[in-house]
């Protein structure tokens, strides 16, 4: 049995302060905007951020990722081999749905190249953050399959044969990270995999996929696999997964309870000590997959929605916690916000005030309701 060394957990990005998605903005449109000027806009917004956790009490924090442009940022921002390509028509298109709609999108990079590392990221963001706070600090990294939005045939397999093939390059990449953070004293990285989800739960979207050479099947064989060996990197580490169902701006990808994928991914990643799965709707699907979580696990619910500027009942997210642990002990459950606040630096819908109050909400019933 895994110890739940955390109750009141945090999945990672926060909303950034406007000063720097200024920044970000003047950057992303050519502006000269050095290091000496956007490091101390980027330091700025990490210590607010973690003093807002640590206000709101939860057992666990993150730097928020104020210094990423999206939670993928530890493979494109600080990796070689990903360029700006006109890919109009080409690769998959996703489509994200919301309560006002629904967009397609297409990422405007491409693997073009082998990919090479070029500097840390977390690194940077660890370092920083532990010498401005004494609670524990989670680095979250990106699953290696997420390349798997920015693979073209035509254009990516001029330099990888197969799409699994830069997966495993990518992973060799976070390897590389986590070893780094270990080594300075890092004792918690979460993995964000929501191509788990995105890639599997819809027939339309799996068949795009797998049209391209992202076989979803594969994706939970192959790609379960690699997942796992990023964990077993530093097996005194504590390592969460996490699954969702895409956060941008408040909308998502996909929906479809766990079923489809539980048999395949919970009983497959065991040098994973936790899953972090989303569950703050109905696109989440019911609490029955849990059964299939090894006894071994902490599985961490994330019943208060980062989509929403509603505050969730309270006595409702109690309700939810028991019907949770009819399937999976209680004493190793762990409560959560669904996703990050910002998965994207634009940031959800959701105002400053209400973003502190989820995250008291989160701590407050895990303390009460989880011990």
């Amino acid at each position: 049995m895994t110890p739940t060394r955390y109750r009141a957990d945090v999945v990672g990005s926060m909303l950034r302060p406007q000063s720097l998605l200024d920044a970000f903005a003047g950057v992303l449109g050519g502006a000269k905007i050095g290091p000496s000027q956007l490091k101390p806009l980027e330091d700025a917004a990490v210590d607010e951020c973690l003093a807002i956790q640590e206000r709101a009490g939860l057992d666990v924090v993150t730097d928020g990722e104020m210094r990423r442009q999206s939670f993928l940022a530890s493979l494109t921002e600080t990796v070689d081999g990903i360029s700006p390509v006109d890919r109009a028509g080409h690769g998959v298109a996703m489509h994200w749905h919301g309560t006002d709609g629904e967009i397609e999108y297409v990422p405007p990079v491409v693997i073009t190249d082998r990919l090479k590392r070029r500097r840390s990221l977390s690194v940077e963001e660890f370092a920083y953050a532990r010498g401005k706070t004494s609670s524990p600090i989670k680095v979250t990294l990106p699953s290696p399959m997420m390349l798997s939005s920015f693979w073209v045939p035509g254009i990516s397999d001029q330099a990888y044969s197969d799409a699994f093939e830069a997966f495993r390059d990518g992973a060799q990449i976070l390897r590389l990270e986590i070893r780094e953070l270990w080594e300075i004293g890092c004792t918690y990285v979460q993995i964000d995999a929501p191509e788990l989800a995105t890639h599997v739960l819809n027939d339309a979207q799996r068949e795009r996929w797998k049209s391209v050479g992202v076989d979803p099947d594969r994706l939970l064989r192959e790609g379960v696999e690699i997942l796992d060996s990023l964990a077993a990197e530093c097996p005194d580490m504590y390592f969460s997964l996490h699954v969702c169902r895409g956060n941008l701006d408040g909308m998502w990808l996909a929906s479809g309870g766990y079923e489809p994928i539980s048999r395949a991914v919970f009983p497959s990643v065991p040098h994973f000590d936790a899953l972090a799965l989303e569950y703050d709707s109905d696109r989440s699907g019911g609490f029955e997959p849990l059964a299939r979580v090894p006894d071994d696990k902490v599985v961490i619910l994330g019943l208060v929605s980062t989509k929403s500027d509603a505050l969730e009942d309270p006595q409702q997210v109690r309700r939810r916690i028991t019907d949770a642990s009819t399937y999976f002990p209680r004493d190793q459950l762990a409560l959560s916000t669904q996703c990050g606040f910002a998965s994207a630096a634009s940031g959800n819908p959701i105002s400053w005030p209400m973003q502190e109050r989820k995250l008291k909400l989160v701590a407050d019933i895990a303390h009460e309701s989880l011990g």
